[in-house]
Parts: C-alpha cells; sequence; structure tokens
C-alpha cells in the first residue's frame, strides 16, 4: 500500500488521568453519511488505542501541507509530543485538538471495534467536525515512501 498516497491524520484521545495521547495515521476512511461514521486503523498495542478504547471518545485531526514535521513527530513515539505542539483540549470530551497543524478536526464516539491482524478497526460516529477556513485545506498526503501535497488548483480563469 505504500504506492497508493493516502490523507495524512493524528488520531488523539486521552487516557484516564487525562493525559493525552496520539498518533499519526494514514488508515482514515468514510464509512457512512447517515449517521456519519468514519475508521481509523490502529495497531493494536498502540498505547494511543489502548487510552482510545478506555475513553470511547476521540478526533481525528486532517493535518494541512505545512504539518509535515508533526506528522514525523507523532509518528515517532516520543514521549514529549505533546509538549512541542500547539493544541486545546475539546471542552465536551477533553479530547486534544491540533489547533494550527489540522485544517479540520472530526470528534467521534466509538461505535464498535474490529480486531484484523495486528490492528484494529475502530468505528467512530462524528458528533463534531471543525473546519479552520482561515488555514489552507491543502491536505497533507502520504505515498511512495514521502510526505507530499497536490499541488495548488490553477485559476479557473486564466485559460489553463
Amino acid at each position: 500500500m505504500t504506492a497508493h498516497p493516502a490523507g495524512v491524520t493524528i488520531v488523539t484521545t486521552v487516557g484516564p488521568d487525562a493525559t493525552p495521547w496520539g498518533m499519526t495515521c494514514s488508515s482514515l476512511c468514510g464509512v457512512s453519511v447517515e449517521p456519519p461514521t468514519l475508521l481509523v486503523c490502529l495497531r493494536a498495542e498502540s498505547p494511543t488505542l489502548a487510552a482510545l478504547l478506555g475513553m470511547s471518545a476521540f478526533a481525528v485531526n486532517l493535518l494541512h501541507d505545512r504539518a509535515e514535521p508533526m506528522a514525523r513527530l507523532f509518528s515517532s513515539g516520543a514521549p514529549d509530543r505533546f509538549e512541542k505542539v500547539e493544541w486545546v483540549r475539546n471542552p465536551e470530551s477533553g479530547v486534544p485538538h491540533l489547533v494550527e497543524d489540522a485544517h479540520t478536526i472530526a470528534d467521534c464516539e466509538v461505535s464498535e471495534t474490529l480486531p484484523v491482524g495486528d490492528h484494529v478497526v475502530v468505528f467512530g460516529q462524528v458528533v463534531q467536525v471543525a473546519t479552520h477556513v482561515t488555514r489552507s485545506a491543502n491536505p497533507l498526503l502520504y505515498g511512495m515512501r514521502r510526505y507530499w501535497s497536490l499541488p495548488a488548483p490553477a485559476d479557473e480563469g486564466s485559460g489553463r
């Protein structure tokens, strides 16, 4: 699947002691419009997954094209990653939102899980979506073993 580009997200949640957890994830898929549901696939041994399942709530932070450093940080497993990124807690769930690095954030409640091999598919019913319209909505992509983004669309009036 490395040859198939995908959007890059950081899945965030909190543990029972309100400690923030998060990891980079490119396994994201929209599942249903009604009810609005998406899925993420997380490594079965991930401490982020354990916290997410304990809380039954998570956020999917869809990264913009300037957030590659955060994607790398959250894929590194660095224990101090939340000290190196600007984030705020969702007032209702306490789940971290990466406000400077995400163009859109979907807050979800776990509706179902399915273990598959060394991962767990987590289905999340979307309860809230926040879009940061003042920032670029050009998504960060990962594929062919590198981060990249699509070029900006040509102006439709330019005759190209």
